[in-house]
């Protein structure tokens, strides 16, 4: 291309920019950050580009500046560039488009916020002055245009201080431009510059402050109205806290709902008149509402407040400290977004600490006890593998077997006549059809993990997968999701017959390790059961007629207490298991991060919709266990799974603000996007939850608990 450019008009007038976008990894990440990914080319020669100068190789120091991706000013040129004694101008992206627009002559573009590149161009000292006084000029054109239009809507308008007397520090540059000094007029132009560009930035977030401040307020009147939704209907206060929320509950609604309605209309009219965007006006909008609502409940606050300080100083302090521990708990989930290993640290003291509970506070059998800490012990392996998957058809398999021991124990526990086993399955009557499912369901594991090894021989071979082969993995996995409905009703037995049913299409989904995740996961759920139950039998351990009446009981009512404050560990435990799922077998924040081979045992040929589809539904099956067995544990427990559900959604809103204040518009388009897709993630997660919860009621909703259980104790 050079050539022909040369050949042709053969003037030496022409001048060359050769550049790039950013680059990759051999897995195809771009934009994460690291210097290979994000540092691009830029060479430029020809007419009006100064020569290279030549300096000897040395280690700069860091002079401090800064690159909009934070990267180094002066870093020196790394050793495998085989440019060692070469001066090199490092920019930003931004500052190639003045660069183009001087080298042809032209004005600069509209809307570029790019520093002119001075030291590519060979200008005398006066060219290079007033090109930079232009690329001066059209950014704080930019800034002046911003300032009018926020000026033109704005009731109460708050200038840029710096700028406000640009006009003097234009003419004093002119005029050191024409007594030819023009090192005083560069440096002027260029702290102009700078400064119009920090005014560019204060009006595109001149609205920050009013934004941030009202979702900030929206989300805390969300979390009051869910927390005083609870208090209200499910949990119990004393009779006199109820009367004295009643008094004239007609005449104080009315007052604070007319109230609200003109404190709206009122932010209604200053929006319109500042022009703002319809956004503003929802956004203002719900804030207002919520605070509304709250204020509805004002009574009803002040007496469950005064209700509180006649509590026992114990309940007080058992309040904060589970408050605190509440807190500490989603700051560390927030943190593991960013450092996935964090779930090994916390399953290895997870592990030690339910084995403790188990043995001394709770008294359960030792052997739950040393069950349930290795259980964690061996999912908390699982967050230190990579995130990138290696295949391994072998694990695959293994998988299958393990999946099919864990299932024959749990259907000895099934079958077991001790007190505790009969308390958790109601002394399962449908032997019969049991064994036949489960030996069905069993058999459905087998078939799939031959076919694991079909296929991938098939693959590894490159052959065509055999359309008999397809057949009989769509229709295993159809099969075996719908078998759990057969299933007896007890808890044991159902949970199993759901964790055999979603074994056959996620072990045809799988490629390596996240198989044998799924069985440690399925572990951890089974031991989170069994602690709950020990700790609800120990409790009622002296009520051995109870005991005596298990094994001839049919079926048993159902009855909800109201919700205690020891009930939090069942949504903080939730949260906990929920976003092991999200991270235990790779980042679900970036479908990129799985390997898209897993569908091939399902479908050869390239069809977007359906495989992301496919990869979409084996990352949901792990959400789904844990919220079948969240179901199962509301109903052992008898607590209301709906109050525990509003709780898991204040939890999920105390991270969200944290995400919300963690959005960053500036860095590695990695950092950019993972603060943008972490806030979003959390913040759709009630919603998604919501769904689930629906999805897997098909599987739970008919699970039976026995009716003797304490239902009396009724606290707030």
């Amino acid at each position: 291309m050079y050539n022909l450019m040369e050949s042709y008009f053969n003037d030496n007038g022409t001048a060359y920019v050769f550049t790039a976008d950013h680059g990759m990894s051999d897995k195809g990440s771009h934009g994460d950050g690291h210097p290979s990914n994000t540092d691009t080319p830029l060479v430029a020669w020809g007419a009006g580009i100064r020569s290279p100068k030549f300096l000897a190789y040395t280690d700069k120091p860091d002079d401090g500046f800064r690159f909009v991706d934070d990267h180094r000013h002066d870093m020196p040129t790394p050793q495998n560039w085989a440019l060692e004694g070469f001066e090199r101008v490092d920019v930003n992206q931004a500052d190639i488009a003045p660069l183009m627009a001087t080298l042809v002559g032209l004005p600069c573009p509209l809307n570029s916020v790019g520093n002119l590149p001075s030291h590519y161009l060979k200008l005398s000292k006066s060219d290079e002055v007033e090109a930079v006084l232009a690329n001066t000029k059209q950014i704080l054109n930019q800034f002046l245009r911003k300032s009018e239009q926020k000026q033109s809507s704005s009731l109460y308008f708050k200038p840029f201080k710096p700028l406000v007397n640009y006009s003097s520090v234009l003419d004093r540059i002119e005029d050191l431009i024409s007594a030819r000094d023009y090192k005083t007029a560069m440096k002027y132009s260029e702290e102009l510059r700078s400064m119009a560009l920090a005014g560019l930035h204060y009006f595109q977030t001149y609205d920050w402050f009013m934004l941030m401040t009202t979702i900030t307020l929206g989300y805390i009147g969300w979390m009051a109205n869910l927390i005083i939704h609870v208090l209200q209907s499910y949990t119990t206060f004393p009779a006199s806290l109820l009367k004295r929320t009643q008094v004239y509950p007609m005449n104080t609604s009315m007052k604070v709902y007319i109230g609200g309605c003109l404190f709206m209309g009122l932010s209604s009219i200053i929006l319109l008149l500042e022009k703002s965007p319809p956004l503003y006006h929802a956004y203002v909008f719900m804030t207002i509402f919520l605070w509304t609502r709250i204020v509805q409940n004002y009574e009803f606050m002040k007496s469950a407040w005064r209700e509180l300080f006649n509590m026992p100083f114990k309940y007080i302090m058992n309040l904060l400290i589970s408050s605190v521990a509440a807190l500490l708990i989603l700051e560390f989930l927030v943190m593991s977004f960013f450092d996935r290993k964090l779930y090994t640290w916390c399953f290895l003291a997870l592990g030690i600490l339910a084995s403790v509970c188990g043995a001394f506070s709770i008294e359960a059998s030792p052997a739950v006890a040393i069950y349930t800490w290795l259980a964690c012990w061996f999912l908390s392996v699982f967050t230190l593998m990579p995130a990138e998957i290696p295949e391994n058809n072998n694990l695959v398999i293994f998988s299958g077997a393990l999946i099919i021991l864990i299932a024959m124990a749990s259907r000895w526990a099934t079958i077991n006549t001790t007190t505790f086993w009969l308390y958790l399955n109601r002394a399962n009557k449908q032997a019969p059809k049991s064994s036949k499912l489960f030996f069905v369901q069993v058999t459905l594991i087998s078939v799939s993990s031959i076919m694991v090894c079909l296929t991938t021989s098939h693959r590894s071979q490159h052959k065509e997968l055999h359309p008999l082969h397809q057949l009989i993995n769509w229709c295993v996995a159809g099969f075996a999701m719908a078998l759990p409905l057969f299933s007896p009703c007890s808890v044991l037995s159902r949970l199993t017959s759901i964790f055999l049913g979603f074994a056959p299409p996620f072990l045809l989904l799988s490629i390596g390790y996240e198989a044998v995740f799924y069985s440690a996961f399925a572990l951890v759920l089974m031991g989170w059961i069994f602690l709950e139950s020990a700790n609800l039998y120990c409790s009622e351990g002296s009520n051995s007629s109870c005991h005596s009446s298990l094994a001839d009981g049919p079926v048993y009512g159902y009855d909800e207490r109201c919700l205690q404050l020891s009930d939090l560990r069942i949504p903080l435990l939730f949260m906990i298991l929920f976003n092991v799922a999200f991270f235990g077998t790779g980042n679900f924040a970036s479908i990129a991060s799985f390997e898209i081979s897993s569908v091939y045992r399902f479908i050869t040929i390239f069809s977007p919709f359906l495989m992301t589809a496919l990869l979409i539904f084996k990352l949901f099956i792990p959400y789904m266990l844990v919220i079948c067995t969240f179901s199962a544990i509301t109903k052992i427990v008898r607590v209301p799974r709906i109050g525990c559900y509003f709780l898991v959604i204040l939890f999920s809103d105390v991270m969200t603000i944290h995400f919300f204040f963690l959005v960053q518009n500036t860095g590695s388009w990695m950092e950019i996007g993972n603060s943008i897709s972490h806030f979003g993630i959390v913040s759709a997660q009630v919603v998604f939850v919501l769904l689930l919860f629906a999805l897997t009621n098909i599987y739970t909703k008919d699970i039976e608990v026995s009716s003797w259980q304490l239902t009396s104790r009724k606290y707030m």
